[in-house]
């Protein structure tokens, strides 16, 4: 039996879509399945390799719930603003509108040419009109809801791409965008207060089957720290509240750190007699990025602020009071207590300037290094705590701060809140107007979408504004709540904006009334199972996760939580080991790929490469080596009998559904497949199979590789499409072996074994036994005193 995997492959996907077997059913009565991946960017290269190694663990598993009986939501859209269509649209003057359509439109392509069952019809484009204006619509939610705030002050501004970054987008102290060093720059921000929610996300990291490694790494990024207040007083009456987890280790504090950006300086240069070391050290601290200013290894800096001092709350001792960069203004309070004994950042900084170092809890040596596991151990030198071992120390201390109003107990998050606008002009437009009578006053929402008007200059200005601040017709405008004149938001919001909700979207994306209906949302929410890259996890899962609780809150979203499970695969990596990028020339092109070896065949090989959750390495001879397969199990058609209708290996055709059917749930694609490969080698061996046995092969392999087994399926007689068929089940008697192997002992030693039936009776199996060669050696002369059975297992004889 020959095919051409062009001519099949496009066979099939115009059937599949004209008979719209991917189709979702609002409201059926099936039990629902809500499978989701994360939509892609829609670049000018196309989908690559990575692109279907991330669709294709949720693609199988989807194909696998029709099969069961389920009402399946799998859908794809495209995440479409954003920095590199705007940045070629600089390059080349062509609209960002024209290159993102041309984009979606191959992508599309190419995603229906690999065979992804995706509901086409649910296409969510976040750069469409009809999309983002429920993007403004639910920014005007949270504005209206105190969510929304706009402040002065230091960002991470990327330089190459002119625009501020989050934390989350410029971690390492790089754009993850263009690579480029970020710099601190103060600007007027948009913010989200996300940290209202950080408490709430912790605990329902709780409610959700997330991967241990992902529940670990939003944890950390929210960064729960439990400790107090405490208030220290300088010598010119100002009070310095400082944030510390070691309440514990106050009588080891010889010296309190400012950031540079405390505006308490403000209040305090009066009285400092060094002002202009001051001020230019501040100036120095504004070229360096937190990353920077953070990086533990990096030569401690830092200037004391003379003239005044502060007074030790416990002990009444003046200690000097410094700035330094390692103190960062949005961490805890902008002051840090310097305990040089315990923390080794503390002990270099003391060292440099030569300031006392009091060691607190024993067990250590101080003399060289910080002593600085002291998570336990015993407090000294600190006279109202002495003897007592940490934990009761902290709480012993606490309260007595709280009583004599000298600090308080309090909780502090490392997560900040979300910098949400961008100086570009590629993205969704801030619903926000600026009136001198009024303030900021959010659009009045039946005047959404406000549409980003089109231009021809999109590069931002040389002071950072964004290009919008040049279009004087969309820039000046009315006031919506007196209609006095007034002039409009010009920043944008960022690409994370269209993703915070789209799952959402899906579940009701042609609606033109509301965001999605609310009776859609309880039928299909939440997500029953969300996969996608493990760069994702501490910014567009979190920030998804902030906008469904707040949309839940205000009772426009049925549940709190919109993931219930979510899984991570790892990289396809170059062949040479290293990340696949344009640079290194190591990429590959899923289109070539098909074309040489046909989609099923390259579907196939990216899920047998190694394990899914795992980074793998690429292997030019690894699809070659999938084409086989499928080719053999074509070749198995010749010899398929159509009046046998009996399983012509039943064990193993049993346990080849049992392990394939585990195996996929559990994102173990590889060893599903090589079950797959074991059971068609077996058949292989056979001069004649049943209808029966082929059928189950090809409609297990039909979630791998659907078009071939669809052509296989029709060629047996079948009217029906494979697609939509059932799901094969096993029974657990069957998974197990009729014939068995029984190890037969003499006086212990293993002296040969028999083949039986599971179950034989124990006269049955003595007889086979005592004619083993190696037994009736060993009974020569010999007398048998008795034999023992473990059914199934072994018999044991023994003699004298």
């Amino acid at each position: 039996m020959q095919f051409q995997n062009s001519i099949i492959e496009t066979k099939w996907q115009k059937r599949w879509e004209e008979e719209r077997v991917f189709k979702a059913v609002d409201f059926s009565d099936k039990p629902k399945w809500y499978g989701l991946v994360e939509f892609p960017y829609p670049s000018g290269i196309g989908m690559h390799v990575g692109h279907l190694r991330a669709y294709s663990s949720l693609e199988v598993i989807s194909r696998k719930k029709r099969m069961e009986g389920y009402n399946v939501l799998f859908p794809i859209g495209f995440d479409a603003f954003g920095l590199p269509t705007e940045n070629y649209a600089i390059k080349t003057g062509i609209h960002p509108r024209i290159v993102t359509d041309a984009n979606i439109k191959t992508f599309i392509s190419q995603l229906k040419s690999a065979g992804f069952s995706f509901d086409y019809d649910r296409i969510i484009d976040t750069s469409s009109e009809e999309y983002y204006k429920w993007t403004q619509w639910i920014f005007i939610q949270l504005f209206k809801h105190d969510l929304v705030y706009k402040s002065k002050t230091f960002v991470n501004y990327c330089p190459k791409c002119q625009v501020i970054l989050s934390n989350e987008e410029s971690q390492g102290g790089k754009c993850d965008r263009c690579d480029s060093q970020v710099e601190q720059k103060q600007k007027d921000v948009w913010f989200l207060r996300i940290t209202k929610y950080a408490q709430r996300l912790l605990d329902g990291l709780n409610e959700v089957d997330f991967t241990a490694r992902i529940k670990t790494e939003e944890e950390n990024w929210i960064g729960r720290s439990e400790g107090a207040y405490i208030d220290f007083i300088t010598t010119t009456k100002h009070e310095i509240k400082v944030f510390t987890t070691r309440a514990d280790t106050i009588y080891g504090v010889s010296f309190l750190v400012l950031a540079p950006e405390s505006p308490l300086l403000t209040d305090l240069l009066p009285f400092i007699n060094n002002k202009e070391e001051i001020e230019n050290y501040i100036q120095e601290t504004k070229k360096k990025t937190e990353f920077e200013r953070l990086n533990f290894n990096k030569n401690k800096t830092g200037v004391e602020l003379k003239g005044l001092k502060v007074i030790h709350p416990l002990t009444k001792k003046e200690i000097p009071l410094f700035i330094s960069d390692y103190v960062i203004l949005s961490y805890g309070t902008g002051a840090v207590m310097g305990v040089p004994a315990h923390d080794q950042r503390d002990y270099d900084f003391a060292k440099k300037f030569s300031l006392p170092i009091v060691e607190v809890i024993k067990g250590g040596d101080i003399s060289e290094k910080a002593f600085e596991d002291v998570e336990t151990g015993i407090l000294i030198n600190s006279p109202l705590i002495n003897n007592l071992d940490v934990e009761e120390a902290k709480k012993t201390i606490i309260t007595y701060l709280e009583n004599n109003k000298l600090g308080e107990k309090t909780v502090q998050y490392k997560m900040q809140d979300w910098a949400f606008n961008r100086q570009r002009y590629w993205g969704e437009p801030i619903p926000i107007v600026y009136c001198e009578h009024c303030g900021q006053v959010p659009l009045n929402e039946e005047d959404l979408p406000l549409v980003l008007p089109n231009v021809k200059e999109f590069l931002p200005s040389i002071n950072g504004d964004s290009p919008l601040a040049n279009v004087p017709e969309y820039v000046n405008c009315k006031c919506p709540k007196c209609h006095r004149p007034a002039k409009r938001e010009t920043d944008t919001m960022p690409q994370w904006a269209g993703s915070s909700w789209y799952f959402l979207r899906y579940c009701d994306a042609r609606n033109e009334q509301e965001f999605a209906s609310f009776d859609k949302l309880k039928y299909w929410m939440g997500v029953d199972w969300y996969n996608g890259g493990m760069e994702h996890v501490t910014r567009h899962v979190i920030y998804s996760r902030f906008w469904n609780l707040f949309l839940n809150d205000i009772g426009v979203v049925p549940v709190a939580e919109p993931y219930k499970k979510r899984t991570a695969q790892g990289l396809i990596l170059g062949a040479d080991g290293e990340k696949m990028s344009k640079s290194r020339g190591n990429g590959v092109d899923p289109t070539e790929m098909i074309n040489i070896y046909g989609a099923d065949a390259l579907r196939t090989y990216i899920l047998f490469m190694g394990d899914y959750e795992l980074p793998t390495p690429w292997d030019p001879n690894g699809v070659k080596g999938a084409k086989r397969f499928i080719d053999k199990v074509i070749r198995l058609f010749e010899i398929v009998d159509l009046s046998k209708d009996e399983y012509t290996l039943e064990t193993l055709i049993h346990q080849t559904i049992k392990q394939v059917s585990k195996d996929i749930e559990n994102l173990k694609f590889n060893t599903a497949i090589s079950a797959l490969m074991i059971l068609t080698n077996a058949l292989a061996e056979l001069t004649s199979i049943s209808k029966k046995d082929y059928q189950v092969l090809i409609t297990l392999l039909s979630v791998f590789a659907p078009h071939i087994c669809e052509e296989l399926n029709e060629g047996l007689g079948n009217k029906n499409i494979l697609a939509n068929s059932k799901w094969p089940e096993y029974l657990e008697e069957k998974t197990i072996e009729n014939t068995i192997e029984i190890a037969v002992q003499v006086n212990g030693k293993l002296r040969g074994t028999v083949k039986i039936k599971r179950d034989s009776k124990q006269k049955d199996i003595e007889e086979k036994a005592f004619l083993l060669p190696n037994v009736v050696t060993a009974l020569i002369d010999k007398t048998v005193i008795k034999t023992i059975y473990i059914p199934n297992k072994i018999l044991s004889i023994v003699i004298k």
